[in-house]
């Protein structure tokens, strides 16, 4: 059975103060918090998702902020580095942006793009590069208009402790197509507009730590609960365990840890996040999974308050 990723489907990363997390995100990078809610593992933390306007897959990044946690090391066994994706002719706005913040910015060129690389406020390695490939954002932001916004994932760097076999799962088990070898990257496309190119990192770099500033994992799409299940029936017969199904209220997941130790997720694009606020309070207020809801007075006093600023 063949199956090809159509690509990233949302990002899991720790990080610190969710304040400092929400101004960066929202504020310098203008993306809509979509959905406040909490960790289902630790609901005295928040789990923040951020987004374009419409909240699709591709363009979802999720943290957890984790203000007493200890750093975190960037390494094997993990996204090295996030990329995004803006419209052409949009990297100098960018560029000028980020000084604006003083957040310092490193210019590289590879596979013949021209990419802004740049770390968030706890680390996180991140970068923007511009394509014409998926629609404009149309949320705005201050000076950001959807002929700057960020249009959602233009991929990953994957940091891998076997880069071989992560190839090989790459190409074979997730259907992804390899582009070619520049330097120590190997370059794939999966078959989406958004969160479709995948480069691996072919040289080690040390065993990585989960911590503030780290991703946790990287979540690949699936159509439907028929296409997910799909899905977990083809990564067991490739030879990797894979988790039962766990209900994430915005989308179903399974989890597997793959040979060079990344944690790949595959999630279902619905039922979405509209699922318990319309589509234009998205992200206004703190919502709960049900089990949850009876402590809420409690959560929402043990929370640290969030807002979100245009910081123009």
């Amino acid at each position: 059975m063949a199956k090809n990723s159509m690509g990233i489907h949302h990002i899991t990363a720790v990080v610190g103060n969710p304040q400092e997390n929400v101004d960066f995100y929202a504020g310098v990078l203008g993306l809509r918090l979509v959905k406040q809610t909490v960790n289902f593992d630790d609901p005295g933390t928040y789990h923040l998702y951020f987004g374009n306007e419409g909240a699709e897959p591709g363009t979802i990044i999720t943290f957890f902020p984790w203000g007493d946690a200890y750093k975190g090391k960037i390494g094997d066994g993990q996204v090295g580095v996030t990329t995004y994706v803006v419209p052409v002719g949009a990297l100098d706005f960018w560029e000028a942006r980020l000084a604006k913040f003083d957040v310092p910015v490193v210019k590289s060129e590879r596979f013949g793009e021209h990419y802004l690389g740049f770390d968030d406020p706890h680390g996180l390695h991140l970068e923007i590069v511009a394509r014409q490939a998926g629609k404009d954002n149309t949320w705005s932001v201050g000076e950001i208009g959807p002929d700057r916004a960020i249009k959602g994932f233009g991929g990953a760097t994957l940091f891998s402790s076997n880069a071989e076999k992560t190839a090989e799962l790459l190409e074979t088990a997730m259907g992804l197509r390899r582009i070619g070898e520049e330097g120590d990257l190997m370059r794939f496309h999966s078959a989406g507009d958004l969160g479709n190119v995948i480069d691996l990192k072919l040289t080690r770099t040390g065993a990585g730590q989960l911590g503030v500033g780290t991703v946790h994992h990287i979540a690949w799409r699936a159509k439907d609960d028929d296409d997910q299940l799909d899905w977990k029936r083809h990564i067991e017969n490739y030879g990797l365990g894979v988790t039962p199904v766990q209900d994430r209220n915005y989308f179903n997941a399974i989890y597997f840890r793959e040979y060079g130790d990344i944690l790949f997720e595959i999630a279902t694009d619905p039922p979405g996040f509209a699922i318990d606020e319309s589509q234009e309070a998205l992200g206004g207020k703190l919502m709960l999974p049900q089990q949850y809801e009876q402590y809420r007075a409690r959560l929402q006093q043990d929370l640290e308050p969030i807002h979100v600023r245009v910081l123009d």
